[in-house]
């Protein structure tokens, strides 16, 4: 799997669109007006409540989830009285609903991934969406073909970002990535887009909770050129692998199939470089764009 971006070029269908788009638009304004009139700028918050001032930009923005604990912290910093507070039981029950922002198609890996102890990601053709950045996302989305319209790419976008809160769960499940040689060097949404993503390896390969491998070009043929695929070991069942080629998303549960999946994972990730490698690779490779 790489963006999952093929089967996500259909038309929308009615099981996607709800309120909890419109709930996350309006909470991320509330919160950019209550900061401005606190005179704060996104970095002071962000310090505030502990947290990036990335997220605090893309929640003002309505592109990121806004959790429970995010608006109690925030309440309190800013000296809201309770107004975020007082919409914390409808973010629990958005939160609850997330599947359906969610393909039909999609629906059952979201969950399995969401609920996941271990995921293992090998990214081929295109970065993997629980890495990718904003605008890296947008980027991939404004591209598909047909075209999908604004509404629909910042959903889309929406949605990607949301899976990644998965980062945040403690305890953490186990993450692995490896990732094609040519995932640092084309330039998605460009020059700046690209810089942005490669620092996202890098935050994202440091974390402690995270083994991301790069596999160099000078490694040759591996076991793994068919293309990208994922492997998870959702809570409370067997590993599954999931695989997605021109519009066919494919989530296999058949335990030799998943053995055969398991089998190369393990192959690519002893060929590919070391973690403290792939880092040096990425910041080598940051400082060349």
């Amino acid at each position: 799997m790489n963006d999952l971006s093929e089967r996500e070029e259909e038309p929308e269908r009615p099981v996607e669109v709800d309120g909890t788009a419109y709930l996350f638009k309006a909470l991320g304004k509330i919160i950019k007006v209550l900061r401005e009139q606190a005179g704060l700028q996104q970095k002071e918050l962000a310090a505030l409540v502990h947290v990036g001032e990335d997220l605090v930009s893309s929640i003002e923005r309505g592109v990121r989830t806004p959790q429970p604990d995010f608006l109690e912290n925030v309440d309190r910093a800013l000296g809201a009285g309770g107004i975020l507070i007082a919409a914390i039981p409808d973010v629990r029950e958005a939160l609850k609903r997330a599947r359906t922002r969610h393909p039909d198609w999609f629906r059952d890996y979201a969950q399995a991934e969401a609920t996941a102890n271990a995921l293992h990601y090998f990214g081929y053709q295109g970065v993997p969406g629980m890495l990718q950045t904003e605008s890296h996302a947008r980027a991939v989305f404004a591209k598909r073909r047909p075209l999908l319209d604004e509404a629909t790419i910042e959903k889309r976008v929406a949605d990607r970002l949301a899976r990644q809160l998965i980062f945040d769960r403690w305890p953490s499940p186990t993450f692995s990535f490896v990732l094609d040689h040519s995932l640092l060097l084309r330039p998605v949404g460009g020059e700046a887009v690209h810089r942005e993503q490669l620092r996202r390896f890098a935050t994202i390969g440091r974390l402690r909770t995270v083994e991301l491998q790069v596999m160099p070009f000078d490694r040759g043929e591996h076991a793994a050129m068919g293309g990208s695929f994922t492997l998870l070991n959702p809570k409370g069942r067997a590993q599954v692998a999931y695989t997605e080629s021109y519009g066919q998303p494919n989530l296999t549960t058949d335990q030799e199939r998943v053995r055969i999946y398991a089998e190369r994972y393990g192959i690519i990730r002893a060929q590919a470089l070391t973690p403290d490698e792939s880092l040096t690779l990425i910041e080598k490779t940051l400082g060349e764009v």
